[in-house]
Formats: structure tokens, sequence, C-alpha cells
């Protein structure tokens, strides 16, 4: 039976393990994996192009199967259940993680799919068409007595091994097989040294079960919330790279914010904004090992002295990112063109600074005397510091990355702020008394800034950028940074005229004026989390509970989030998994669930309007 998936939403599952990840479609189609790493050229990419992309695709044998995927629980093993009349199914689709006796981790550049029969004798066919370097090159495989080999014929040489105890020419050829219970396909960028077999395919799958189960038990619960909680700590997870502490926005590249334009974009790089955000997340939930080896990722790539900040790197901390185009590639739903690269790296976006000096401050915190490279931080802090003094003032291009004009945008200033308070409050920490008052004085002074230029004289409120009439959803962030008090007036008209101008049936726009594309067209799904723990910190409680009902509402059959929502059909779009969106959804079920100690008061209780719960 061959399963036709229509592409209605991104009906997708991720598996992974900290060195690469891979989706897995709602019938069990792997469809995207990048090997051995997330920043490596794909392997599997049916998903930006069904005909030259490459999949491993299952398709049973028959006339009538039901299909039905979910997690094992506590975990990033995917499964897929496969149910006939006459048979029944699964695989359980996962990239081996867990701890080993040196104290590192073991997670290959592999996957196992891992079959169990339930009942009957079913018989499927198995779809392998790797294809190396994105497609651009044709392959070949070729079969041996214990692997079947696949290589590149064209390009730059690479190759992956199958290994499986069913009919390897049968496989190749396309040709029915019958399933024996516990076989497994294991996929390897690397050939194998120790012998494959179902004894070892078992052990690796319970060894990467416990691992996750124990993850997930260190684990902050949040009461009300535990299942999307949980799954979105697990996608923050499935985003850090064990080799050098570096956190990716997503696995993607080139998922359109709108089907057939032109914003597609290459998201497996780490954010410096992004994944200071997921630290504190991180943080929060109690997982310090992520956070430490994110500092550590910091202190190797953001220089120490004199050199500029760059706003994002590679995952192995590579400065130049330069951007290219896979015009072989039909896109995904046709929406081209297919990115790899990103120029924003070179863009100049005041932000970074506070964000970063943000999740510092939190570490000389949580760890004082702990932090083995204090003075290294120390040093990173005063070169931080510094570039606000000498660029606080300067236009850039904003959390939005506009790619032609530089404005003042407020939200670019607030964080400019909060950097100098956060300079100012390490420095007290650590006794420098002098530094401290020096960057506080700063502080106020940008401060004095962004409240005379920043908020519209008529409105009443924050805007886009210094004499905009336009709403941008970050300045919704400026009360969460500290900046403004969550029931100040002008905070309070700027939550409600956000809400008035950008929002769309509980759905947000970052901004509404044009971008260098012309206007936006779809829901950034983190505005609309930012926009629900606004509304509950200005009193708006029950508003703010229908609205994150509603936006979990629209999450795939597996309670994942991409980049952007379709405002009319809700389908997800942008690329995914997408760790914006994961970790606002946490911090925003921690609000809801701590907001009872917020008191309403009269300035504060703007009138909204409702949004009706989709679970009441």
């Amino acid at each position: 039976m061959t399963f036709i998936d229509k592409r209605e939403n991104l009906d997708y599952g991720v598996i992974g393990n900290c060195q690469s990840a891979a989706l897995i479609s709602k019938y069990g189609s792997l469809d995207w994996c990048c090997l051995p790493t997330f920043g490596s050229a794909s392997f599997f990419a049916a998903l930006l192009d069904e005909k030259k992309g490459g999949r491993c695709g299952i398709e049973p044998v028959g006339d009538y199967w039901e299909v039905k995927q979910d997690y094992v629980r506590r975990t990033n093993i995917l499964r897929t259940n496969y149910t006939s009349p006459e048979a029944e199914f699964e695989i359980l689709d996962f990239m081996p993680r867990y701890c080993v006796d040196n104290g590192g981790y073991h997670c290959p550049a592999e996957i196992i799919r891992y079959f169990r029969i339930i009942r009957g004798t079913p018989k499927v066919r198995v779809i392998y068409e790797p294809r190396p370097n994105y497609g651009r090159h044709p392959s070949v495989s070729t079969v041996e007595t214990n692997y079947v080999k696949s290589y590149s014929v064209g390009g730059s040489y690479e190759s992956i091994y199958l290994y499986t105890e069913l009919d390897k020419k049968a496989i190749i050829a396309g040709d029915p097989v019958e399933l024996q219970d516990r076989s497994y396909l294991l996929l390897s960028y690397n050939q194998k040294l120790v012998k494959v077999d179902q004894d070892f395919v078992r052990l690796e799958l319970e060894r990467t079960r416990v691992y996750w189960m124990g993850w997930v038990a260190e684990t902050t619960i949040v009461p009300g919330y535990e299942p999307a909680v949980e799954r979105s700590a697990l996608v923050l997870k499935l985003l850090t790279y064990q080799k050098t502490g570096a956190i990716l926005a997503a696995v993607t590249t080139s998922l359109p914010e709108t089907i057939g334009e032109v914003r597609n974009w290459d998201y497996r790089y780490c954010w410096i904004r992004d994944a200071s955000m997921i630290v504190s997340v991180l943080t929060n939930l109690g997982h310090y090992n992520s956070v430490r080896r994110f500092l550590r990722f910091i202190l190797d790539v953001v220089p120490f002295k004199n050199e500029e900040v760059q706003i994002m790197y590679g995952i192995e901390g590579e400065k130049n990112l330069e951007e290219g185009q896979l015009d072989w590639l039909d896109g995904y739903l046709d929406s081209r063109p297919v990115r790899i690269g990103n120029a924003a790296y070179a863009q100049k976006q005041n932000d970074v600074y506070g964000v970063l000096l943000d999740v510092i401050h939190q570490n000389f915190l949580l760890f004082r005397e702990k932090l083995d490279y204090r003075e290294d931080l120390w040093t990173v802090v005063r070169t931080l510091a510094r570039h606000v003094e000498n660029n606080w003032d300067s236009l850039d291009k904003g959390i939005w990355e506009f790619r032609k004009e530089k404005r003042h945008f407020v939200f670019s200033k607030v964080l400019c702020w909060v950097a100098m308070d956060r300079a100012a409050k390490i420095a007290g920490l650590l006794g420098r008394h002098k530094q401290a008052l020096a960057w506080s004085q700063l502080r106020e002074e940008i401060r004095c800034d962004v409240m005379e230029r920043g908020v519209h004289p008529e409105l009443q409120a924050f805007t886009q950028s210094y004499g905009s009439e336009y709403m941008d959803a970050a300045n919704l962030l400026m009360e969460q940074y500290g900046f403004i008090d969550a029931h100040d007036p002008v905070y309070c008209n700027t939550v409600k005229l956000t809400f008035d101008r950008l929002c769309v049936e509980g759905l947000m726009y970052r901004y509404r004026n044009e971008d260098d594309f012309g206007l936006p067209s779809s829901s950034f799904t983190v505005c609309t989390f930012w926009m629900i723990r606004s509304l509950a910190r200005i009193g708006q409680r029950e508003t703010a509970i229908s609205m994150f009902n509603n936006l979990l509402s629209h999450t795939n059959h597996l309670g994942l989030l991409s980049e952007d929502i379709d405002f009319c059909t809700k389908r997800l779009l942008g690329n995914f998994p997408q760790g914006y969106s994961h970790l606002a959804l946490i911090d925003v079920a921690m609000v809801l669930t701590n907001t009872d100690h917020i008191a309403p008061n009269e300035e504060a209780n703007v009138a909204l309007p409702f949004v009706p719960d989709p679970n009441p």
C-alpha cells in the first residue's frame, strides 16, 4: 500500500541524539536527515524534493492499513503503528544516545528503525533511496555480505551503510519482504566495527530509552501542562550539539514561512539570541549541564577582546556562513529557493549583547565561585559592555533581520539597556564597583533615550522604531527583561495596541509593515506566546489561558511546533521543530501556573476581545 503524504501540515516526528536529527513522516517515511552532523549535507531530503531528495520509506503490502504515531513515553523514541485486519506491527525509530563509562556520551551518526510484530505476518516494501550531498548527483547501492553500501558517483564522495537481517537484494529492488519479529534497519554514516544483530540493536534501544527517561526525570515539573512542557523540553535537548555545546534554531533548512514564497532560510545554526533564551529555560528546568556547555561554546567562539560579536555561528564555531542555493531541488511544495548558509551572520543586531549578558548573569548567580572560567567570562562581559558603549545609539537590522534598511529599533535599544543592567550587576557581584557605577549610569542614559524617543506621543505605547507608528511583538519582552513594570500604563497600552493590530484569531504577526519581501502573511509562533505571557502579566489571565489553549491546539499530531502558522488554515509553516517556539511554550506554561500572585489593577485591566478556548 502506498501512502501519499499531501503535506497538508508538517506532520513529522523528530528523532535525534545531539549529533544529528531526522524527520519521520506520520506514515513512517524518513524524509530528512543530515549526516554525520546537523550541519552536514543531507542523505535524505524528500522533505525538500520528493523525487530527487531521497527517503527511507516503509510501505505495508495490502489494501487497508491504519497508521498511528506517538512517542514512547518520556523519550525521543518515535513509534509508528500499522494495523490491518490481518496483521499489526510497529516501528521504533531512534538515534542512539546514552552515557558511557568515561563520563561521555555514545551518540553515533546513525538511525535505527526497529520492527516489532504484534500479530500476523506483515510484509512491507522498504523504499530505500539515500541521496548524498542534498541529492545533487546520482548514487549507487551495492549489496555486500553484511551491509548495503550507498555512495555518490559525482561531486564530493559520501557514503552510507545499511545493516539489516532482512533480504538486502529485495530491499534495493523495492520488492516485498516478510518482517521477522524484531527486525531492524540500521543506517550508519560509518562502517560498523561491531557485530550488528538483534541483540545489539535491542541493547541500543533499551540504553537510549533509559537515557531519555532519566533526563526527563531530572526536569522540573510544570503542573497542568506536563505533556506539552515535557515534549518541548525533549525538543530543546535534541537541538543541543554534543561536541561543542552549540544550540540550533531548528534542524531543517528552507521550510517556507509562506507556501510558494521566498522567505526560506537555513536554521541549522546557533543564533546567540535564540540559544541564550533556550539556555535560560533549561536553567529553569534544572538542566545545568547544557547551560555550562553552552557557556563553553560562547567562550570558544566569542572574541575576548577587540572583535565584533556575530549574531550567529556554525555549530562547530564557524564564523563564515556564506549563503548559497540548491537550484536542483524543487523546495517544499515548490517553495524556492532552497538555501544553505545564512547571510544574516554578517548583520549588525545590537540586541545580541543583551541576551548574552543576561544568560551570563544568570550563570554568575547560579554557580558563583563554582565557575572555573570566571575570569574568561569577566573578560567577555567587559568586551560586550564596551561594544554596547560604542554602538547602542547606532542603527541596526533589528531582531527580525531586515536585510536592507537599518533603523533605531526600540527592542534593540531595550536590549542594550539589558546588557548594561546585567553587566553592572555582574560587576557588583565581583566587587568591581567602579565599573558597576559607570555601567549603571549608561544604563540610565539608554533608558531615558528609549522612554523619550521610543514611546509614540499620541499612542503612548512603544512602537517598532523611533518615529514609527507600527507595532512590533518583540516589544512585549520589555517587561520580561525588567525594563518596565507590568502595570506601567505605557506597557499596558503597548500590550493592548499590539494585540489589536497584530493579533488575528488568537495568532500573532511579528509586525504588519512591509519588509524586504513585502507584507508578512503568516503568524510567527513565538510572538503568540509572548502575547500570552504579557496578557498574564498585566492581569488578563483568562484571555491568556484561552489563547494558550488555542495555540496548543495547533501543534501537530505529536505536539511539535514550527516557526510559523498559517492564519487561515492553521497549518504549520517554517523550519521545524523550532527551538524558539518550544522554549516560549515552556516559559508561558511556567508563568500561567505561577501567576496567582499577580494582582490585576485598574490601569492594567485593559479591555481585550475574548479568544475562544478550543478545549473548554
